[in-house]
Parts: C-alpha cells; sequence; structure tokens
C-alpha cells in the first residue's frame, strides 16, 4: 500500500488574498525530492498553487522481517514506465537482470542511474558484515549495496516483496544483516524421490525468504538417488540424473544457496549394501543388521570413500555430509560380544582395550578426512560423536544437532561446552516426518515461530546465550519414512509456513513484532509463486 499523501493547498483567505505565499517542506538529510537533483523543495509564487508533503515512511513489509529501517518523507519507489536496473559491478549482471525480469523493467547493464530506477553496487569487500545489505530508497532511486553479490541478492528479496506486499518500497533506508550463517532447509531425496523441477521450486522459494543452504540426503536404506560413475550398481532405478543435479546446483548458485550433499555411513547404506551383500554387519548367529556396513572391512571404507570423493567433485559448496548416526552394532546390549569382529579391528588399530565405539568414530574420523582432502567442511550428526572412548571426533567437523534420544546422543551444551560448532536440527520443532512414526508430528510454522530460536536445539530448552557464535544456524527437514504419505505437492505446501517461521528466527531470533496471524497473512501477500 502507498504511503498515504496530504495535499497542502494554500487557501485564498480574505486576509491574505493578495499576499505572497511561501510553502517550505522539510526533508530529512539524504532522502525527499531535494536530492539527486530533484527539483527544490521551496517555491515563491505570486498566485498560490498545490504542494506535497509526505508523513514519515513505514518500514517495509517483508519475510523474514528487515532488522533496521530509517524512515524519511517521500513518495517510495514504485516502477515507471522508463524505469530499469543498472549496475554498478559487472559481476552483479544476473542478480541485475532476474530484479528486472520479476519487476517487468528493461535491464540497462553498467550504466548509470537515472530517475526512476534501481542501481546495484559491491561496496567495499570486506566493509560490512557476509551477506548484509543497504537499501536506500529517495529521489525516485532506489540503490542496494552490499560487501558480497550475496547481500546485493538480499536486497532485491527486499524490494521484490516490499512490491508484492505494497507496490511500492518505502522512502528511507533499510539496513539489513542475517543473524546466523547457515539458514536452510534439509531434504531427504533418498526414501522419497522428488523431480529436479519440484527441488528447483523449492530453491527458489528459498532464496525469496533469504535461505542460503540446501541439505540433500540422497542415499539410505531405501535408496541411492544420484546416478553415479564410480559406482552405477548402486543406483536406484528412479534417481536424478547428474545432469538434473549440475542444472539445479547451477540454479542453486544463481540464487546464492549452497547445496549439501549427504552420504551417510556406517549406518543408512542399505541401498549400496543391496549391491555388496558381502559387506553387510551380521553378528555371531549371522543375523544382518539393517543398513550396517561391516567397518572392520578395508572394502568397507573403499566403497565409501569412491562415493565421497565422486559427491565431493559434483557438489561444488564448501560443506560435505558424512551421516555417522545410529550404526545399529552399538545398539545391542553387548557389541563386543555381538560383533566380535568389530571388537578385533578396534583393539587392532586403537590398542588394548579399544572398543566398537572407538572404532566407530574412528570410521567417522577417516571419512571426514576424505571429505577434507577434498576442501570441504565435512558434517555429521550429533549422536555420531560420543564421549569417554579412547577416540574422539575431529573437532572440525561440524555438529547437526538433531536429537538427545539416540544411542551416543548428548546434551547440547556438552558439544558445545567441547567449543565443537553446531547446526541446529531439532526434531522437536524442525522434523517433518512423512507418516509421523515414532510420536513425530507435522511441525507447524506457528510453533516455531512463537517458541523455537536457533538456541533451542534439544526439546523446548534453550542453551546458554554465550555459545552463541558456535551455532552457526539451522535447517528445517524433510525425512521420507512413509514416501507415499503425500504427494510432492502436499509436502511443498506443508512445509511453506515452516519455511517462512524458519527464516524469519535465523535472521533475527528476537520476538518478532508480528502476530502469527498477521505473519501468515503477510506470507500470502510477499508469495510471487505461481
Amino acid at each position: 500500500m502507498s504511503p498515504s499523501r496530504g495535499v497542502l493547498v494554500a487557501g485564498a483567505a480574505a486576509t491574505v488574498a493578495a499576499a505572497v505565499t511561501l510553502t517550505v517542506v522539510a526533508w530529512p538529510e539524504g532522502s525527499g525530492p531535494g536530492t539527486q537533483g530533484a527539483a527544490s523543495s521551496s517555491s515563491t509564487s505570486a498566485s498560490p498553487s498545490p504542494s506535497r508533503s509526505y508523513p514519515l515512511s513505514t518500514t517495509p513489509r517483508t519475510i523474514p522481517a528487515v532488522r533496521e529501517h530509517t524512515p524519511a518523507r517521500g513518495p517510495g519507489w514504485k516502477p515507471a514506465k522508463d524505469s530499469t536496473v543498472v549496475v554498478a559491478d559487472p559481476e552483479l549482471a544476473d542478480e541485475g537482470k532476474l530484479l528486472a525480469e520479476e519487476l517487468d523493467i528493461r535491464y540497462r547493464g553498467e550504466a548509470s542511474a537515472r530517475s526512476g530506477d534501481v542501481e546495484l553496487e559491491i561496496g567495499t569487500p570486506g566493509k560490512g558484515a557476509p551477506e548484509s545489505y543497504t537499501l536506500k530508497t529517495a529521489g525516485d532511486r532506489v540503490r542496494i549495496s552490499g560487501p558480497d553479490q550475496a547481500g546485493v541478492f538480499y536486497g532485491t528479496r527486499t524490494l521484490k516483496q516490499s512490491m508484492s506486499a505494497d507496490s511500492t518500497m518505502p522512502e528511507g533506508v533499510v539496513r539489513d544483516t542475517p543473524d546466523r550463517a547457515q539458514r536452510g532447509l534439509n531434504l531427504d531425496i533418498a526414501r522419497k524421490h522428488y523431480s529436479a523441477e519440484w527441488i528447483e521450486a523449492r530453491l527458489r522459494e528459498m532464496a525469496d525468504l533469504k535461505l542460503n543452504q540446501l541439505g540433500l540426503h540422497f542415499s539410505d536404506d531405501q535408496a541411492f538417488r544420484i546416478e553415479s560413475e564410480s559406482h552405477p550398481e548402486v543406483v536406484s532405478e528412479e534417481h536424478l540424473t547428474k545432469a538434473e543435479v549440475r542444472r539445479i546446483l547451477a540454479l542453486a548458485e544463481s540464487l546464492h544457496i549452497t547445496v549439501v550433499g549427504e552420504i551417510d555411513s556406517p549406518g543408512h547404506l542399505g541401498a549400496v549394501l543391496r549391491a555388496h551383500p558381502d559387506l553387510q554387519l551380521r553378528d555371531t548367529q549371522g543375523v544382518a543388521r539393517q543398513g550396517a556396513i561391516d567397518i572392520s572391512r578395508t572394502e568397507s571404507a573403499e566403497i565409501v570413500d569412491d562415493l565421497l570423493r565422486e559427491y565431493s567433485e559434483l557438489f561444488p559448496g564448501a560443506w560435505f555430509h558424512v551421516g555417522a548416526d545410529e550404526y545399529q552394532a552399538l545398539t545391542v546390549s553387548d557389541p563386543q560380544a555381538s560383533y566380535p569382529q568389530l571388537a578385533a579391528a578396534a583393539r587392532e588399530k586403537y590398542g588394548a582395550g579399544a572398543t566398537i565405539q572407538d572404532l566407530t568414530e574412528g570410521w567417522l574420523n577417516d571419512r571426514a578426512a576424505v571429505v577434507r582432502d577434498a576442501q570441504k567442511i565435512p558434517k555429521a550428526w550429533n549422536d555420531g560423536f560420543f564421549s569417554g572412548g579412547r577416540v574422539t571426533a575431529h573437532k572440525g567437523i561440524e555438529v547437526e544437532y538433531w536429537t538427545g534420544k539416540e544411542i551416543g546422543a548428548r546434551p547440547p551444551q556438552e558439544y558445545l561446552a567441547e567449543g565443537r560448532k553446531v547446526v541446529n536440527l531439532n526434531d522437536e520443532f524442525l522434523y517433518y516426518v512423512l507418516g509421523e512414526p515414532n510420536d513425530f508430528v507435522y511441525p507447524t510454522g506457528e510453533r516455531i515461530y512463537e517458541q523455537w530460536t536457533p538456541f533451542v536445539l534439544r526439546g523446548t530448552e534453550p542453551v546458554p546465550e554465550r555459545y552463541s557464535k558456535q551455532i552457526l544456524g539451522g535447517r528445517f527437514a524433510v525425512w521420507g519414512d512413509f514416501p507415499n504419505a503425500q504427494t510432492q505437492k502436499q509436502v511443498a505446501d506443508g512445509i511453506r509456513m515452516p519455511l517462512n517461521a524458519v527464516s524469519q528466527k535465523l535472521w533475527d531470533p528476537g520476538k518478532p513484532e508480528l502476530t502469527w496471524a498477521q505473519f501468515k497473512a503477510l506470507a500470502d501477500e510477499v508469495d510471487s509463486s505461481d
């Protein structure tokens, strides 16, 4: 909705009918029609004529909400017939072209801004927080600047959403920056196959919400869902081709989203083991443990490392996820007795007194080393980080905290006290598990919006704020335990408002100004999807 415009008409009162009228409108510094070559705001005339005065602008309405807006008096900005998008830096061409298409105006490339234009520019590199931006609306122009391309891109999302909500970008200056560096969605494409087009639609949705990370869990007991050249025998019939994945990755890169691949091991490897049954973990009775690979076998490490190297090369982002959760050898009452081959391998590798827990932790460290050799940061689920053994997880592995219920899981404060960096995937709030098994219920955006913050890592209680710098961010996770419980469209509809809420709380974890009802209504207004 446009700012209201009060019109002051100098009346021809009888006592001053012949007088010369002077109308003066005061503008805050750096805003209003008195700047950037606009006409003077004061005039003298022998015959009174109408002039306009504007109330202070209101904060643009966006999701996530902007963190700071300095209001000013003026009409704001909306595209006119001759409006264009220009860039001050050639590397912003893609951002400029996308914005011009979205606003249905022309892209003019590297050129000087004119009245009615939107200008994108990169400021001094390193000056300003990563992904931050400043958006200034004054003199019938919008200028968006930031220390990096991502920040400028997020400024364009603010402009796009404000236009969707109110058809205007309010006068004034927005200064905005995310609270957490990692903000995103985790998608299980192993248990449930999603089309490339569906994933691309989620990327566009995420980008408008300023989310920057998509996790793809593509290998599990049920299926292996991305084409492989090193081990084509493990790939499921219904899968994404590498060409499709590269298309997804290209779109993600253009939207400043990093895609993080995941090959979970030493558990959750059922699809791989169907092609290599000789590597299946079996107890002394010959009973196989679902999804568990025999980590005493050198061939087990070889095949997993082949896959890690292949997909670390495919995914260009800074991270790769190595899983490490729910290894079934550790869930029995006496692991050493049930799996003597693992116990023997532990003692051989780590000395007398070493246990299967040590061998499992060593497996995590070895897989993480493969990922680091590929110049990536390894991630792993929190229940793969054990305490009290001879072997401890490498400090460079990011802890993806999801549960306190599994074997090996500990309260989040323990990981933080060890100095570890943690990402929040709290299964109490952020787990959307198809079919709602094991007491899971589909999370609501309202509960996330009103009760969750990045500090709430387990259950509903936050960890102390002194650990803030170690909490890197969070992701909302979709798991396909019962893949046919919902269609792709139902999943998209079901996660829409939770993603909006997660976006808000990772950008600014403070108490939101809007009620949930207001926030939900705003989500409908700014949503530009078809």
